[in-house]
Formats: structure tokens, sequence, C-alpha cells
């Protein structure tokens, strides 16, 4: 395993180079791919195929509400005041875990369930608590299971937050995004260091097992010294994970951003300065740089797995639970299961209309070929471990039933060697490992890998740096 050091040789230029929009490979293929010809019947044998083999289970829930509209935000939202809305959306909610939920053998365990959004917190607890409920009561939960759910601090309090633990959620996570005044004022996203602070307090005093924070650099009105400045007000915080997400600046795909003047936005040397600082402040004080754009303790389960070699990847960013099937409740919510990916319908009349028929709320889909299997294996080797050994990926995923490894991706060989000639990669006999300049840029070695990428629309990603 590479290890990040700080006297890295950071090459603005070679930086610059690979600068590009690209997927950030949660899943391959990813979402773009996603198609409305799909056939729901693939995704009923797959989760018949889970069924047999008893494949543990992690579960995902979207409450789209938010009471406010970030403009940096990149999310599927629906932003109201009125609470009433929440109350057709549990229902449906309800409605679709029970669809689901008889089809799946209840052998299976859940090891992992999580709340995203929009603002999970714009449920009150009693909704909170009904929806949990309703989660448990159709599925077998393990007793280790990881429970988190997101948090928006602006409209959290004290007995919110210690009403979530007492429910058994296990993990929180907030966004902060920037601690400077103006750049609040500018993503209208205001919230007072003074109660960020005491926000971490109250997680601290509920006892929760893991604390996580986001960042964003490259938002409007920063500057090198002030995102420093954020940096090490997040480190005083001591959270136990910290994502540092870089803007995807993209108002043609999200209206909102357009709010945002572009002019205010750092340039991108800037930018690059801002990444350099990120990795060695936090690298330097008490984090491990896991990769894309995650930072977690030593002691923390991310590291420990990432060293182990059993760190995993799915929609929702690195986890550190075994293969698992992924089941997507609530709108625009994505499933893996097997060798398929769904995703729900984006709009709310499209959902509701598809739950009260009752069918399947599915929008889009995709099965994936076995060379898809193969690619995804090689992709989720590199985004976790940052190495393939041929080997074990040839043993691990079957792939003695295609060519050796590097016949089969012989067509990628010149990348790779160009890749390893700018310092990206080492290809070994064995194995391609990635070097710790190359882990800045994992989303280009992935994309070598990538067989989709040029019909796509580039556009359609975040930029790499």
């Amino acid at each position: 395993m590479p290890v990040f050091t700080q006297d890295l040789i950071f090459d603005p230029d070679l930086l610059r180079k690979y600068d590009r929009p690209l997927p950030r490979y949660t899943s391959y293929p990813p979402a773009t791919e996603l198609k409305p010809e799909f056939d729901p019947a693939n995704w009923q044998v797959a989760v018949a195929l889970g069924n047999y083999q008893r494949t543990p289970l992690s579960l995902y829930c979207h409450i789209p509400f938010c009471e406010t509209a970030c403009y940096f935000c990149g999310c599927n939202t629906v932003i109201t005041k009125l609470k009433s809305m929440a109350e057709r959306y549990l229902a449906s909610l309800t409605l679709q875990i029970e669809q689901l939920a008889g089809l799946v053998n209840r052998e299976r365990r859940v090891r992992q369930l999580h709340w995203g959004g929009g603002t999970p917190n714009y449920l009150s607890l009693p909704q909170v608590h009904k929806l949990l409920q309703s989660l448990r009561e159709h599925f077998t939960f393990d007793p280790a299971a990881e429970l988190s759910i997101e948090v928006n601090p602006r409209y959290l309090n004290r007995d919110y937050v210690l009403g979530l633990r007492q429910m058994g959620f296990n993990r929180i996570s907030f966004g902060i995004q920037d601690f400077n005044p103006t750049v609040q004022a500018a993503i209208n996203r205001v919230q007072p260091e003074s109660m960020l602070f005491e926000v971490m307090a109250w997680m601290r005093e509920a006892a929760f097992e893991s604390i996580n924070v986001d960042l964003i650099y490259g938002l409007p009105h920063q500057t090198l010294a002030s995102f420093r400045e954020t940096i090490h007000k997040t480190m005083q915080l001591d959270p136990d994970r910290i994502a540092v997400f870089n803007f995807a600046y993209v108002p043609w795909l999200k209206p909102l951003q357009k709010r945002i003047c572009p002019t205010t936005l750092p340039p991108s040397a800037t930018k690059l300065k801002m990444l350099r600082m990120t990795i060695t402040e936090l690298t330097r004080d008490k984090y491990v740089f896991i990769g894309m754009d995650h930072f977690a303790k030593p002691q923390d389960e991310l590291a420990v797995a990432q060293g182990q070699g059993t760190l995993h990847r799915n929609f929702q960013g690195y986890t550190t639970q075994p293969e698992s099937d992924l089941l997507g409740f609530g709108v625009t919510a994505i499933s893996m299961l097997q060798d398929v990916y769904t995703q729900n319908y984006k709009c709310l009349p499209d959902f509701y209309r598809a739950l009260e028929a009752p069918t399947l709320a599915l929008e889009s889909g995709v099965k994936l070929g076995p060379d898809d299997l193969v690619r995804r294996a090689v992709i989720k080797e590199l985004m976790c471990q940052f190495r393939v050994s041929k080997d074990v990926l040839q043993a691990k995923y079957h792939l003695d039933l295609f060519e050796e490894f590097d016949q089969y991706f012989a067509p990628e060989r010149p990348r790779l060697e160009a890749l390893a000639a700018d310092g990206l990669v080492h290809l070994e006999t064995n194995q391609l490992q990635v070097t710790p300049l190359g882990r800045l840029l994992i989303r280009n070695v992935a994309a070598v890998f990538d067989a989709y990428l040029g019909s796509r629309q580039a556009p359609g990603f975040s930029r790499a740096v």
C-alpha cells in the first residue's frame, strides 16, 4: 500500500494535464449508463439470486426535502418549508419498503443502513421513528449493523441529536463546506462557527460511534488562506472522518448554481494549492488519506480496512461493509443487486403513481455483461486498494474464464504506459500499483479501464482535480 507523504512532488502542470471531467466511480458502469429501456425482470432475477446466495443487504433511504436551497448542491432535492409534504412521501416509502421486503428472504441480514438527501432531519423525530420501525419490521437487521444518517446542522437541537442515537443510529454526518461567513453567504448556507461546535458537542454527548463532516474547496470567495482556516477549525472539531470535495460548477446541469457568480470562484491554480494544503495539513495532524477526497483517523474502520485490503465502495462512497446487495428506497434512489443496477423515478408524481399502481418504481436500469464485471472488479480494486494484483484478481473474480490480465487489457496498455511515464502507476509483472501521486488522480487511472467513457458526454461529470 503506497503511503502518502508530505514530501510528495506536487506537479501543478501534471495535475492540470489530467484535470478533466470524469466519473467518480462509486459504481461501474456509472449511473449515467442506466437506461429507461431496462427490463424489470432482470431486477427480479437479481433479487432471487441474492436470496439463494443469502447475500447481506445494505439499505439506502433518500429524503429529498430541504427547507432552503444551497447554491452549490448537486443532489436531487425538493425545496419546501411545507412539512406536510413529508407525510405522503413517508406513506409511499412505507409502500415501497413493504413491496421490496416481500421479495427478499428474511434470512438475509441488513449490515448497513444509510439515510441521505436532501435533509433527512427535515423529518420530525416521530416521523424518523416511524420510518425506522417500518424498516426494522420488514427486514432482519444484524445486531452490529451500521446505521448512519446525514443531517443539516442548521435544523438540529440537542434533543433531536440524542433522539437519533436512542433510536439506534450509530453514525452521523453533517456538512460544514466552509467556516468563512462570506463564503457561506455566497452559497446560501449560513451556519455560524459557534453552531457547528455546539452541534459537534451534542453528537459527542450522544456517543455516536463515528462522526463525519464534509468540506468543499473551490467555492466562491475562497482563498488559500481562508480555506486553511477552515481546515484548522475542522481539525479542532476532531471528527472521525473528513470528506473534502472539489466543487463541481455545472450550472448547465444544476440551474441553481447560476446564482453563483463565476468570477468569484477561485482559479484552478488556487484550487490545486488548496488541495495540496488540505492533504498536507490533515495527514500531518492525525488523519490518513484514504483516497479520492476522504480522510480518516488511523484507528478508524476505513483506514484499518484499507490497510487490510478489505475496503469497499458503493453509491454512498467508501465502506467497510462486506459485499452486499444495495436496496434503494425513495425518489432517485439507486439499487445495486448482483449484476443489475436500477434507479427509482426522479420526480415525486411518477414515484407516487408507480407505488400506488402498484408497480416497481423503477425509472431506469442496466444489466452488466461479462466484460462489465471484469472491469468493475479492476476499477473497484484501484479505487479502494490502489493496486491490482493480477493473480489475486483472477482467482477472486474467476477471471480465468477469460484471457490472462495482460492479454485481456492489451488495448489499454499504451494508456497505462503513459500513466507510468508520468509517475502515476508502476507496471509490475504481477500487479498494477498506483503511486502516491497517482492517488491524487485515481479517477484518471480508473478511467483507463472504462469502456463507456468515450461515448459519454464529459460535461456530465465533475472534474478530476
